[in-house]
């Protein structure tokens, strides 16, 4: 083995944080990390997460947010990022994210609509035509890098989910997948009956297929290889709870984890088989151990014990997204960031910090770092979706 397969077996065990960092030592070593066998290499590891994503939306205003706040998991003092996604044309609205690369789509009122799938660490994109806008939409996003990474190209597919009222009055969900290795939309002749919402439209994909929580204690999945969806229920029903709890669907170890806060505190099962609907409870923590291990951070017990006995109140821990263990919640007032191995807890902001008082939900991603390239698709994209004059 010489000089270079040494350096290049060495720096593909490096996280991708390490590599950026590493770039600057020489041309040489920047020429290797670059390089797309390298980066199909190490794309190929699991790469732990980065941060979350979280935008914001308004209450009563039409209008998007436009400002996308980064918080990193692992800061030694919490703290918020902006400016993120500067590198785009235009002010975007998170859609969607998976393995190191975001959807995103135009903020409302729509000058241009288009929507972006881009690297936020290279800040490369690829802009799709937006047809027909809809600041409601929801679209997920499905990249594997080890399937769908090659020398040349960076192939990643968007599932868009539109839900309809069929003639026996029920609803039923329908889906369009986008492929960049055809660069066109299809309409999947597959429906799925389901009267229910999707909660907060962001989805999770594992395996093949992307998941999405309903508000009514269901999981709607879609295959992409197969064009399958079917439902699958949580793994306990609210009533089995003394109060109405919250609950958000995220990926850690490539299993589905569902994560429910209840006045029993805060629970997380594990999807060990999609086939037969097996769920495992991996772990219950109680809220007088969360209180025991992070003092000052959750409520006192008398406001705790007003709320359980107030079952129309909305939960005062709400999870937002989870991902690799870690749990960004809502508790109160303020945006904490949860270890559930450790029991660690940690403070990134209030709302209030946020003059947010117009603001009632937020669209949460979480986001890992990633090499992958877009600049080669980008080029092929846009030769595609614009016209001449519009270059």
């Amino acid at each position: 083995m010489d000089h270079i397969d040494i350096l290049f077996d060495v720096l593909s065990r490096l996280p991708t944080k390490n590599l950026t960092r590493l770039k600057r030592v020489c041309k040489a070593w920047r020429k290797l990390i670059s390089d797309p066998s390298f980066i199909k290499v190490h794309s190929g590891k699991k790469e732990p997460i980065a941060g979350f994503f979280l935008q914001w939306r308004y209450r009563w205003f039409c209008n998007d947010v436009k400002t996308i706040n980064y918080i990193p998991v692992e800061a030694k003092r919490s703290q918020v990022k902006q400016m993120i996604f500067d590198f785009l044309p235009q002010d975007v609205v998170l859609m969607a994210s998976c393995n190191g690369l975001v959807c995103c789509r135009s903020c409302y009122p729509f000058k241009d609509p288009a929507l972006y799938v881009c690297n936020p660490l290279n800040k490369e994109w690829v802009t799709l035509k937006w047809k027909s806008p809809n600041k409601e939409a929801t679209i997920g996003l499905a990249f594997d890098p080890c399937r769908d990474l090659t020398d040349s190209s960076t192939k990643f597919s968007l599932v868009r989910v539109e839900q309809y009222k069929a003639e026996e009055g029920m609803f039923c969900y329908s889906f369009d997948i986008y492929s960049s290795d055809a660069g066109a939309w299809k309409k999947s002749s597959e429906v799925c009956q389901c009267n229910d919402s999707l909660y907060r439209n962001k989805s999770t994909f594992i395996g093949g297929s992307l998941y999405w929580l309903t508000d009514d204690e269901k999981i709607l999945i879609f295959n992409l290889e197969q064009e399958l969806s079917w439902l699958l229920r949580v793994p306990v029903p609210t009533t089995e709870f003394m109060c109405i709890p919250a609950g958000c669907i995220g990926e850690s170890e490539g299993k589905l984890h569902y994560v429910a806060i209840s006045a029993g505190g805060i629970h997380v099962w594990v999807l060990e088989d999609i086939l037969e609907a097996k769920w495992e409870i991996k772990q219950t923590t109680s809220l007088n151990s969360l209180e025991a291990e992070n003092p000052n951070f959750l409520c006192d017990l008398g406001e705790r014990a007003a709320l359980r006995g107030n079952s129309q109140m909305s939960p005062w821990m709400d999870p937002m997204a989870f991902k690799d263990g870690w749990l960004l919640m809502k508790v109160s007032g303020r945006i904490l960031m949860y270890h559930v191995e450790s029991n660690k807890m940690k403070q990134v902001f209030t709302v209030a910090e946020l003059e947010s008082s117009s603001l009632f939900a937020a669209m949460v991603v979480p986001y890992s770092l990633s090499l992958v390239p877009l600049k080669q698709l980008r080029r092929h994209l846009s030769s595609h979706f614009f016209s001449k004059k519009e270059k």
